[in-house]
């Protein structure tokens, strides 16, 4: 049984500790009334900002090309000339002298060959083509931004002013709450 009570106390208690707060929040309130005041003036709050823009430019060029045509050299040609060049170095001479003049003629088949290989086949060829070529650009400008209005206006005489995220237009409407002093 005591719980009981214990519980009944309780929750009477929240409920009569949310009223008082509910009454004191003027949002709430139950003596709060709405009119409507005079607007006197609604000044936009203006701030500068500075917006970047990204801008891309193209064009179209010319490019230079180089090519290298015909054949290239490889080592086929200085394979068949040093075995040539040794062939016929080989007839020369007769002992040690026969082994040098095989290496010479080798040597001298093989750059006889590769020489030969390289000459008269290549070319070199340059031309233009078009290219397009892009560039892109940041362009900075300054923007006027209405962060909102200082708002005067008018209510029983008095003046007052305000913040306001948008412009109220000729009348504002205000919250009238009237309590007892004390």
């Amino acid at each position: 049984m005591n719980t009981k009570r214990l519980f009944a106390t309780i929750t009477a208690s929240s409920l009569l500790f949310a009223g008082t707060a509910m009454a004191d929040d003027p949002r709430r309130s139950s003596n709060a009334q709405f009119d409507y005041a005079q607007v006197i003036s609604a000044e936009p709050i203006v701030r500068l900002v500075t917006v970047k823009t990204p801008r891309r430019e193209c064009w179209q060029d010319t490019e230079i090309v180089t090519e290298h045509r015909g054949r290239e050299r490889n080592a086929g040609g200085a394979l068949v000339g040093a075995i040539i060049g040794g062939v016929i170095g080989n007839q020369f001479g007769s002992g040690r002298g026969n082994d040098a003049a095989t290496v010479a003629g080798a040597l001298i088949g093989a750059g006889v060959g590769s020489d030969a290989n390289g000459k008269g086949h290549r070319e070199v060829v340059r031309y233009e083509r078009p290219v397009e070529r892009c560039e892109t650009t940041i362009i900075e400008q300054q923007e006027e931004r209405i962060d909102g209005y200082r708002v005067i206006y008018r209510y029983n005489g008095q003046r007052y002013s305000t913040r306001m995220p948008f412009d109220p237009g000729d009348r504002l409407r205000v919250r009238v709450d009237v309590r007892p002093a004390g």
